[in-house]
């Protein structure tokens, strides 16, 4: 197994460096997400049923991984920069078309159009991978990914608290001013550095097709990416599912009641850096088995305690307590390999995990439409109990490995 070479200390980011890469991967997260607590305001806006408005987040999703699959391989190749900076404007100007979009297939055409242009909150996390030290892999990793879960957490919460005061498209103007801000900032917020040096025979078709000769490699990341991907379902399942289930007419909450719930993930905030220093010390496969059992205890609970925005916070803590740990711990055994194949095994591992998304996506709202929030659980404990059995099959493996390679 190759791993990486240490860098000279001098090489490594700054504390100020990597606080302001979370923070761009913070707001460029974030729009995705802004449509969470307002679905239903935005289906009855375009007058669309439940299943159909969730095509929006679900094409999103799928646009994603396809951006990722055909544009995150290009980090390996190409200053990721250069790269950042070109996404991230036109992740601007699909957000300013979104803003006048007069019909509901013109809105959701931008906004899947948005999601393949959407590759600056992956390039940044490999970029800034191979520029801190070893012993600080998780822990830096972990912040990166809790920049994820704050983006999505203003977004969430921000998004209800605005649609309900004043409408869902106010929300995606606020998103386009932020956005031009981001565009104007990042420049000065990511360190310049040149394209990454070109190997034999990497023209883009053949850098494409390394991307699946890689993941043929390495069974790891497979493992890795399964699980996040229905970890990533689960997410966007449960968040899709409980508003369209809180905000109907049996509960009649508000929809910045919804948005308010999502301060939850507040939690993860606190607690996924902490989390990853464990990693860091037990390993990341342990701890991955450890934060799949936690959160299939949190999923059983849904269903009882789901008919209360009060109860209901019992599960979503758990759930966001743990949730994105398994995902810290997966990128943790992606980055522990080489650098220059980085990007192309997070690549992999992101088509995955957004193709799980775009299929919580649809199947959240979908099952919801036909049988209700308890058939939304029986789905939930599904993918959940698929994750812990995926963890302890890896663990297993692994060690064989080791055991192996020990003789």
């Amino acid at each position: 197994m190759n791993v990486a070479a240490p860098l000279p200390r001098a090489a490594y980011l700054t504390r100020t460096q990597e606080r302001a890469l979370a923070l761009t991967i913070a707001v460029v997260t974030a729009n995705a997400y802004y449509i969470h607590p307002m679905i239903g305001d935005v289906a009855r806006a375009f007058d669309v049923g439940e299943a159909r408005i969730g095509l929006v987040p679900a094409l999103n999703q799928l646009a994603l991984a396809l951006g990722i699959l055909l544009l995150l391989p290009l980090g390996d190749f190409v200053s990721n920069r250069r790269l950042c900076l070109i996404f991230v404007a036109g992740q601007t100007a699909c957000l300013g078309a979104m803003v006048i979009a007069p019909s509901f297939a013109l809105f959701t055409a931008a906004s899947t159009l948005l999601g393949f242009v959407t590759i600056a909150p992956y390039l940044i996390p490999a970029f800034a991978s191979k520029r801190v030290a070893p012993e600080r892999l998780g822990q830096v990793t972990a912040q990166l990914t809790a920049a994820v879960i704050f983006g999505i957490l203003v977004a969430r919460v921000g998004a209800g608290i605005i649609a309900a005061r004043a409408d869902w498209h106010t929300v995606y103007v606020c998103a386009f001013v932020l956005m031009l801000a981001v565009t104007a900032y990042l420049p000065f917020a990511m360190r310049s550095e040149g394209a990454a040096p070109k190997q034999p025979g990497t023209g883009y078709g053949a850098l494409i097709a390394s991307v699946f000769t890689l993941a043929a490699r390495h069974p790891d990341m497979r493992l890795s990416a399964a699980m996040q991907g229905l970890n990533f379902a689960i997410f966007t399942a449960s968040w899709l599912a409980l508003a369209l289930h809180l905000t109907g007419p049996e509960l009649g909450y508000g929809t910045d009641d919804v948005g308010y719930l999502a301060a939850i993930a507040a939690v993860s905030v606190v607690t996924t850096p902490r989390l990853g220093r464990w990693a860091d010390r037990v390993g990341p496969r342990r701890a991955r088995i450890a934060a799949a059992c936690v959160q299939f205890t949190g999923i059983a609970l849904f269903y009882p305690l789901g008919f209360s925005i009060w109860a209901v916070l019992v599960p979503l803590f758990i759930t966001n307590l743990v949730g994105p740990s398994i995902d810290v711990t997966g990128r943790m055994t992606l980055f522990a390999l080489a650098p220059e194949i980085r990007t192309r095994l997070t690549t992999s591992y992101i088509v995955v995990m957004f193709i799980g998304g775009a299929i919580g996506s649809a199947a959240g709202t979908a099952v919801f439409e036909w049988g209700g929030w308890g058939a939304t659980c029986v789905l939930l404990s599904a993918m959940s109990s698929g994750i812990v059995a995926l963890a302890f099959h890896a663990e297993r493996r692994w060690r064989r490995t080791v055991d192996v390679n020990s003789r």
